[in-house]
């Protein structure tokens, strides 16, 4: 995901420079021996990281390395608590601080079409909104420090628990002889209608091209979905919501990817999942 930012902010003329462990540098951006490196004297620097902990561990290092005023912003998914910890640190040396994860994918990220959902203040949110324009379509200031992290989990639960109910339903069309072209044209249309079936259809050759007309090669993988779903019911868990169907869609994918050899899958692979499965209840 960081690449193909990096790259478009590249493209609008900005001097970026930038740090992998594994990736190398795309065209147009320096790479930098360290993260520290890359980070040091810069107005902005945007981190895009596996977990919290990780980025805690970074935001120690590379803190300390910035001018006062200048922004950080991270654009990974984590728990709320990380973000909330990494703008406290922040602020205690004068830096803003924004937690700003992303929908839409690499396909996203290439295409410079992320919605990100921002959280810190206001001014932090201006001081990088022109940044966040070259890399998305849509920003959304969604309140302060630990906001954004809270609308991208609330965002993956629906979207977890959607995809699961969209591939449920074509295994069901299937078994009561309705072909799935068919399906998708009354439900795309009618009160049944989401992302999932719109946009990101699991049918192969039904609806616009999604990774299941690549084999289910991952857009968004399993393994990451999965992810996100224990990131919601560890918040949930935290300020004591109710999110029954949030931790069914968990708990599904957990069997998914750890036990039924769903890692390394589109998350819209559910649907051959079901395709082989009777009714259990």
């Amino acid at each position: 995901m960081g690449g193909p930012m990096a790259t478009n902010l590249a493209k609008a003329g900005y001097d970026v420079n930038g740090f992998d462990l594994v990736a190398p540098a795309p065209n147009g951006i320096t790479r930098a021996a360290t993260a520290l490196d890359a980070a040091r004297g810069a107005a902005v620097v945007i981190t895009m990281l596996p977990n919290g902990t990780v980025l805690r561990e970074v935001a120690e290092q590379l803190i300390g390395a910035l001018v006062p005023g200048s922004v950080f912003c991270d654009c990974s998914t984590i728990d709320v608590e990380s973000a909330r910890a990494v703008a406290v640190m922040a602020a205690r040396a004068n830096i803003d601080a924004l937690d700003a994860p992303v929908s839409g994918g690499v396909g996203g990220a290439v295409a410079g079409t992320l919605t990100f959902m921002v959280g810190g203040t206001e001014a932090a949110y201006g001081k990088i909104k022109p940044l966040l324009d070259v890399m998305g379509s849509k920003a959304v200031h969604c309140g302060p420090s630990g906001a954004g992290q809270s609308a991208k989990i609330c965002n993956n639960m629906i979207l977890g628990v959607t995809m699961v109910a969209t591939c449920e339903a074509f295994a069901l069309a299937d078994k009561l002889g309705l072909e799935r072209q068919k399906m998708f044209e009354v439900v795309s249309t009618s009160s049944g209608s989401s992302w999932t079936m719109n946009s990101y259809c699991p049918a192969p050759g039904v609806g616009p091209t999604s990774p299941a007309d690549n084999g289910y090669k991952p857009g968004f993988a399993s393994e990451l979905m999965l992810k996100d779903l224990r990131l919601s019911q560890q918040a949930a868990e935290g300020v004591d919501a109710d999110t029954p169907m949030g931790l069914l869609a968990t708990g599904l994918y957990a069997d998914f990817v750890e036990t039924e050899g769903g890692k390394g899958t589109d998350f819209s692979a559910m649907l051959p999942r079901f395709e082989k499965r009777s009714r259990r209840i």
